[in-house]
């Protein structure tokens, strides 16, 4: 059902079977409203969206009988694969809705949707953690008693993952739901989240659940917003709908790659998307209201379509770190969430052991990045038994025992060990130094202040205490970092005096 085929970080590009066609992941799901939808579906389907979401409730309410008789794909005249919500927006909105679970999932199996959600009670955010937790019962309780109706079937069932900021909670929704066999999880309920901007309480809760259900492919509800998408894609989210083109477009907002901006604030239209090129912001302003609407709204499908595809992209070429840390300067709640990235440990599972392309390294966070955590674990287990270790700082060409540094101090001190140092990787013995990412990369060489880089006075500590004697051609960043880790060593500043 689910095929990866590329990774970087928890980020995939895979393949998702349904009965109508194969969906490539990350996928952007437009919101289709079942009767009211003012973009059509043919619009979507051209311009690339492989699936779409519409609301299995309001099209029970309005259709009935006929739906059944029809399907879901004439009702909304959309031949790809459609994903259907059984009514827990409703539920969030308004607190409950005019339908049994079981009368639901049966209706969403007739209708003949493609990926199909249990009628759930989110939790929403803010919620007290009792209520929270009767709440995930609930959803647990529906979720069971949806596979029990369904039976067999081609279609995709999605296991609502609820929880919120509750962790416990959390965690335990989607260990049952994996338990009860659903093969798709969607985490519930973060936009609110996303509206305040918290990215770091939504990494968190992406996660807390990601631990639980690694491999399974995961929807996020909600996630409409252009700079949500490359952080919940490197968390490992796969699929994400939204109707935000539609309601940022009736509320004058045209989005940006990094956020929003009030049409009536522009002066030039910074984008060349089809709508873009063909008008002007005066143009734009003079149409009427709904025409206005519609002609934004497909601008604002280009720019989440540009952002899901550029994140693929960067996926393909291994950059997607360095992607992440350029969106981040676009908000200052965005670099708090990225931030986290340092601490999780699963980041390292998708990211590829070589890139075709150097990595980058800029400024202290990237001594974090999964490959340089890795390289650094290397080196920890790198076993040498000579006396005396003569340390370099890196340069330019890699690898490093193919300079001619390394060449003259190798030719003048056969039996001592050599290494290249960096802020990023630690110390880098010459006998590994062609190991990616040591191999291959760009670091800048300057402004390093040295606490914000501990993994180098750990790497510096435990690899430099093994030595009787100690020579460093050294930098005023390895000065000060010789000073704190107490190292007995000589400092010169170039090789020759050695």
């Amino acid at each position: 059902m689910f095929e990866v085929r590329y990774s970087d970080l928890a980020a995939r590009i895979g393949r998702l079977e349904t009965p109508h066609g194969v969906v490539e992941t990350p996928a952007f799901v437009p919101v289709v409203h079942p009767i009211r939808q003012t973009v059509s579906t043919r619009f979507l389907k051209d311009m690339g969206f492989q699936i779409v979401i519409t609301n299995a409730y309001i099209t029970l309410r309005h259709y009935g009988d006929e739906a059944r008789k029809r399907g879901i794909h004439d009702i909304i005249g959309y031949d790809g694969a459609v994903m259907t919500d059984s009514g827990g927006y409703q539920v969030l909105e308004y607190g409950s809705v005019e339908v049994e679970p079981a009368v639901m999932a049966q209706f969403e199996k007739e209708i003949k949707s493609d990926i199909s959600i249990p009628l759930d009670k989110p939790t929403g955010y803010g919620l007290d953690y009792e209520r929270a937790k009767e709440y995930v019962a609930v959803t647990l309780k529906n979720a069971q008693e949806a596979l029990q109706v369904v039976g067999d079937t081609d279609a995709i069932w999605v296991g609502p993952v609820q929880g919120a900021e509750h962790s416990d909670l959390v965690e335990h929704s989607a260990r049952e739901l994996d338990r009860m066999g659903y093969k798709l999880m969607a985490l519930g309920s973060p936009v609110e989240l996303m509206e305040a901007y918290e990215f770091a309480k939504l990494a968190r809760m992406i996660v807390t659940a990601k631990k639980i259900i690694p491999t399974k492919p995961v929807h996020l509800f909600g996630a409409g917003h252009p700079l949500t998408i490359p952080l919940a894609v490197a968390l490992g989210c796969d699929m994400f709908d939204s109707a935000s083109y539609m309601l940022y477009a009736k509320d004058g907002r045209y989005m940006t790659p990094n956020g929003t901006v009030r049409l009536d604030e522009l002066v030039y239209l910074p984008c060349q998307c089809p709508m873009c090129s063909s008008h002007s912001v005066h143009e734009l302003r003079g149409m009427q209201r709904d025409e206005r609407v519609i002609e934004v709204a497909k601008h604002n499908l280009h720019v989440l379509k540009a952002e899901v595809d550029a994140v693929k992209q960067a996926i393909m070429d291994g950059r997607l770190w360095e992607y992440i840390m350029q969106k981040a300067r676009a908000h200052p709640k965005l670099m708090e969430a990225v931030q986290l990235f340092k601490d999780i440990e699963m980041l390292e599972n998708g990211t590829p052991l070589f890139k075709q392309r150097a990595i980058f390294f800029y400024e202290p966070i990237d001594q974090h990045r999964p490959e340089a955590r890795r390289f650094r674990n290397v080196a920890a287990e790198f076993q040498s038994s000579k006396k005396m270790l003569i340390l370099c700082p890196e340069g330019e060409v890699h690898p490093f025992y193919s300079t001619r540094s390394y060449r003259e101090i190798m030719k003048k001190f056969p039996d001592a060990q050599i290494c290249s140092y960096s802020p990023f990787l630690g110390i880098i013995p010459a006998e590994i130094s062609d190991i990616f990412p040591a191999s291959h990369n760009l670091a800048t060489r300057s402004g390093h202040k040295l606490e914000d880089y501990p993994t180098f006075i750990d790497s510096l500590r435990e690899f430099a205490g093994r030595f009787e004697q100690v020579e460093i051609v050294a930098d005023d960043f390895m000065k000060q970092a010789a000073i704190t880790t107490r190292l007995n060593a000589r400092f010169v500043n170039d090789i020759s005096e050695l």
